[in-house]
């Protein structure tokens, strides 16, 4: 018989959380499915079928109901650390390097750094493999001066020295880099350029969710330049200038004017939000979901000065086949939409 004691001491906290003063009865599942990043209800619910929920410090089953004030944890036996970092022989697809900088170009599904659901097969994990002694960030993270999402593909600059982290981290601050996106946003946007202006914080309401608040009163500043590069009926094609760089800004952005981004499942894109109600219509857009099986976002250009020779530097990036077939798809619809 195992000892329950050395088995309490082999588990960790990997999260957790505390129901607020207004929360109504809901699964505990369900619950966690607003926390936890990259989560699945069925990996929750083997989580709790394994006694590694616990409410109030008791193992639950997944239809517990979380009440106010409950205090939930998920405990795992694999420690929380980001920094058990291993070296994985990841294929890279670099774009420049040199002594002191590397531009990679990371593709979707690939998440940049590892964390809780994502201890391995990250681009720090293969970052580290190929380059010994990189300098960690002020957050412990080796290399990465800025990031992208798991699902959003295109270019980072990867530190490879102190002094190029600390070079460029400047840079990012003081807002002198270049990076464009390219994103297809649902809806027909009525100015042909714009500016979103607006604090991006977590959202109150969903925490894997970041929202915007426009008052100030929450949140980081935030403001993204867009320009219409392709209309399409019912989604534009739109090329995005970061002016600085919030978590989610683009999807957060975008949501908040009425233009959440084509097929983000987080942020509600997944749906058919424009357009008919058509059979045939839903089963072209199903489609669509199945070709760019994400949000449909790239980071397509960046720049920013060498930290050493001074030089600004510009890099650019092919817009990923999934992408182009489904902005082909969507031209190919328009054009029939037509005549």
């Amino acid at each position: 018989m195992i000892d329950e004691e050395i088995e309490k001491e082999e588990l960790y906290e990997h999260f957790k959380y505390v129901a607020s003063e207004g929360q109504e009865p809901l699964r505990v599942d369900k619950f966690l499915m607003n926390f936890i990043e990259n989560a699945t209800r069925n990996k929750i619910q083997q989580a709790a079928k394994a006694g590694n929920v616990l409410v109030n410090d008791v193992s639950v089953k997944p239809n517990y109901k979380v009440k106010a004030n409950d205090v939930v944890r998920v405990v795992l036996a694999h420690p929380p650390h980001e920094n058990l970092l291993v070296a994985e022989n990841i294929p890279l697809d670099i774009i420049f390097e040199d002594d002191q900088v590397l531009v990679v170009n990371k593709p979707a599904g690939m998440v940049v750094h590892p964390g809780h659901g994502n201890y391995s097969g990250t681009l720090v994990n293969g970052l580290i493999y190929h380059i010994e002694n990189l300098p960690n960030n002020a957050n412990e993270r080796p290399g990465l001066v800025h990031r992208i999402d798991k699902d959003t593909s295109g270019l980072l600059v990867v530190a490879k020295t102190e002094f190029a982290m600390a070079h460029l981290s400047k840079q990012f601050f003081n807002r002198t880099t270049e990076r464009l996106y390219y994103a297809l946003v649902w809806g027909n946007l009525d100015e042909d350029e714009g500016t979103i202006e607006g604090n991006i914080g977590r959202s109150l309401k969903n925490r894997l969710q970041m929202s915007v608040f426009p008052n100030g009163e929450f949140g980081k500043h935030a403001v993204t330049h867009y320009k219409v590069i392709e209309r399409f009926s019912y989604v534009t094609l739109v090329q995005c200038k970061l002016e600085t760089g919030r978590t989610h800004q683009i999807r957060a952005h975008f949501k908040h004017i009425g233009h959440t981004l084509f097929n983000d499942e987080r942020y509600g894109g997944n749906e058919i939000l424009k357009g008919t109600t058509f059979t045939k219509y839903k089963q072209f857009v199903d489609n669509c979901f199945k070709i760019l099986p994400r949000q449909a976002l790239h980071a397509k250009t960046l720049g920013f000065e060498h930290p050493t020779t001074k030089e600004f530097m510009q890099f650019n990036s092919e817009i990923p086949l999934d992408m182009q077939q489904c902005f082909e798809k969507w031209r190919s619809y328009t054009i029939h939409q037509k005549y």
